[in-house]
């Protein structure tokens, strides 16, 4: 079985705090694959963008794509995944660059790509009540419960969540769906994984704890449950038929 190119995409806006702890707690074993690593500054305005290039000095396979202004989560991802299936990504990570989800995950999500057995990987805070036990407010965790029925129902799936941002896709997901063409909202994710079930791609979800400290979150909770709500309906009109 041949290596496998792999790039880890992390969105970064406003994360000056804590992306140099991000990459100090990356598994030494990811550095020995054949990886690269993507920060999109997200036009942040607190010295993200600084850190990422010293770090990017400091590491020969970092590098750093600027967005000169803030575009958002949604577009900060798509910049990162057509920059990876341009540079002949074989598998792309989404890392998320406030510590929220665990860099010492990477071997064992990256696993099932690298053995060809899914397409998407989803990292899950509601298996084995992860959420839970990891500090998740109780109407987060109702709400995710909430519209997680409501979407495995809408798209017929049976997944545990459409909300987490652990998420990793194989290049065969990445140009089967028409990323650039989904929404600029937060729930980008959900729809990644509504699309994988279109297109009937091989969909793996992993257990993954929970953490909630001290990360500042720039998701507008109940603005998100409207967003999931109207990809519903427009998903029931048939704008996602592409």
């Amino acid at each position: 079985m041949f290596e496998k190119k792999i790039f880890i995409v992390i969105p970064a806006y406003q994360a000056a705090l804590t992306l140099e702890s991000v990459f100090e707690r990356i598994p030494r074993e990811i550095y020995e694959k054949d990886v690269r690593i993507v920060v999109v500054n997200d036009g942040s305005s607190d010295g993200t963008g600084d850190i990422a290039r010293r770090i990017a000095r400091s590491r020969p396979n970092v590098e750093v794509i600027d967005h000169p202004q803030n575009k958002g989560y949604a577009q900060a991802q798509k910049t990162g995944f057509s920059h990876a299936l341009d540079q002949g990504a074989d598998i792309a990570a989404l890392l998320h660059a406030d510590g929220q989800y665990a860099p010492e995950l990477l071997p064992r999500l990256l696993a099932p790509l690298e053995r060809d057995e899914a397409d998407v990987v989803i990292g899950s805070r509601m298996l084995e009540r992860g959420a839970l036990k990891g500090g998740m407010p109780m109407y987060k965790y109702i709400a995710n419960k909430a519209l997680t029925a409501i979407e495995n129902l809408a798209y017929g799936l049976r997944v545990s969540e459409y909300h987490s941002g652990y998420m990793l896709y194989s290049r065969r997901c990445l140009e089967a769906i028409p990323f650039v063409r989904l929404s600029d909202t937060f729930h980008f994710d959900g729809e990644m994984i509504m699309m994988a079930g279109k297109r009937k791609l091989r969909i793996k979800e992993i257990a993954i704890p929970t953490r909630y400290a001290d990360e500042k979150s720039h998701l507008k909770p109940v603005q998100y449950g409207f967003d999931v709500l109207k990809i519903v309906w427009q998903n029931y009109r048939g704008k996602y038929e592409f």
